[in-house]
């Protein structure tokens, strides 16, 4: 018996990646911001000498988690745009184009801002009993949040789009 090999394409398997990949991303990110940090603001835990290295490895970590799920975004959406009808094609290279931006976020955070925070926050002298906020680090937190206001709401479109479109999309190539 003769066993042939068939390479199929399923536009809906790669759909349903990025949705399971910007959602699980966008969750954790609305989780970090709202719920996390809050909390820790209230708590006086900001406050405390040792917030800096704590902040710094939760970001870091967080940061590699998002670059990683914008990579999967970005290569799912490059994947349908290559493979799926022209009807869909223009609006996709709009969203990898955005999903593209959402990758330079992801590195700003990584590769520039969590580490200029660390570096203002970490508190070098031990026998300082006194923690103020430093100058710059006001300013750096308004860039962290307008990013990051900015990537929720590419997010937010990249997610309503494939939402709508992952029942379009179970056709058969």
């Amino acid at each position: 018996m003769a066993t042939v090999s068939k390479l199929e394409y399923h536009p809906i398997r790669w759909l349903t990646m990025v949705l399971a990949t910007l959602g699980l991303w966008m969750g954790g990110s609305l989780i970090l911001d709202f719920v996390i940090m809050p909390t820790m603001y209230i708590s006086g835990m900001m406050e405390q000498t040792g917030f800096a290295s704590v902040g710094t490895l939760i970001f870091s970590v967080f940061n590699r988690v998002e670059l990683v799920c914008a990579a999967v975004g970005l290569t799912g959406l490059i994947a349908l745009a290559i493979n799926l009808p022209e009807k869909f094609s223009n609006r996709l290279r709009t969203l990898t184009g955005l999903s593209l931006f959402l990758l330079g976020i992801a590195m700003i955070y990584t590769y520039i801002l969590t580490p200029q925070m660390s570096a203002l926050g970490i508190d070098l002298n031990l026998f300082s009993g006194l923690t103020t906020i430093p100058d710059g680090m006001n300013q750096l937190h308004l860039s962290y949040f307008t990013l990051e206001m900015i990537k929720l709401s590419i997010l937010g479109i990249i997610l309503g789009w494939c939402y709508r479109n992952h029942s379009k999309l179970d056709i058969t190539f």
